[in-house]
């Protein structure tokens, strides 16, 4: 069976590449069904490897795995070990495919408007609030007025319940953050993970942005959500030139 993705729809150049699988098209079995991409959450490596299998027939190369680590490290996918602790990846090397792994935190990518570099981050709110996405721009090299980017399926707005504390770290970097935060009666608050990172990608220059929409919590059809499962598998973003 042929995996199931979704192809990003934003103004990218014509040679730049970009999917986000979902949990179809797969042969993992129980929480992980059933096209889990990670090695690193309990499920079957035999399955695993099959999956990442039928996700390599779609793609230039390999993609390269990163060990993600809610961090802000960006590193050059054409130069680094697979596996290497990292939560960005950027590339000018046409065939080399960035990837990150997701499950509620947001996936972001970006290229330059010429299409010279791409680059994919990983955005739960510790690497968010900490900075992964100005790490990423900066290793780019390009300023952020010449950057597109698209930020994919990720826990939503209803659906991600935090304390106190991650609505305090966002709004002391920027006041206006709180409208990303809705109260709850008991002292809890609703985050929106995606207009965080629009603020933050903002404040970088980078405006030409576009969401991807969905709810990873809400649709336990389609995506993988850890809030929703706990024990679950791992959608991937990619991008290419």
């Amino acid at each position: 069976m042929r995996p199931d993705f979704i192809v990003p729809d934003w103004p990218a150049p014509a040679n730049v590449h970009a999917l986000v699988t979902t949990r179809g098209g797969g042969v993992s079995v129980g929480p992980y069904a059933s096209l889990n991409l990670a090695d690193h959450v309990g499920d079957d490596p035999a399955a695993v490897a099959e999956n990442r299998r039928r996700l390599r027939a779609l793609l230039p190369a390999e993609p390269v795995w990163l060990d993600q680590v809610h961090g802000t490290r960006c590193v050059n996918a054409a130069g680094v070990a697979p596996g290497s602790k990292a939560d960005a990846s950027f590339t000018r090397t046409p065939g080399v495919v960035c990837a990150v792994l997701t499950a509620d935190c947001l996936p972001v990518l970006l290229c330059d408007e010429a299409g010279t570099v791409v680059a994919a981050a990983h955005a739960g709110w510790r690497g968010l609030a900490a900075g992964v996405l100005e790490a990423t721009v900066a290793a780019m090299g390009v300023p952020g007025e010449r950057l597109l980017a698209w930020l994919g399926p990720a826990i939503g707005p209803a659906s991600f319940e935090v304390g106190g504390e991650v609505r305090d770290a966002f709004v002391a970097h920027d006041p206006a953050a709180e409208t990303a935060f809705r109260a709850r009666a008991d002292g809890k608050w609703l985050c929106d993970l995606t207009r965080l990172a629009r603020l933050r990608l903002a404040a970088l220059g980078v405006c030409r942005l576009t969401s991807a929409g969905f709810d990873t919590c809400r649709d336990a059809e389609r995506f993988f959500s850890y809030r929703r499962d706990g024990a679950t598998g791992r959608m991937a973003s990619l991008i290419w030139i």
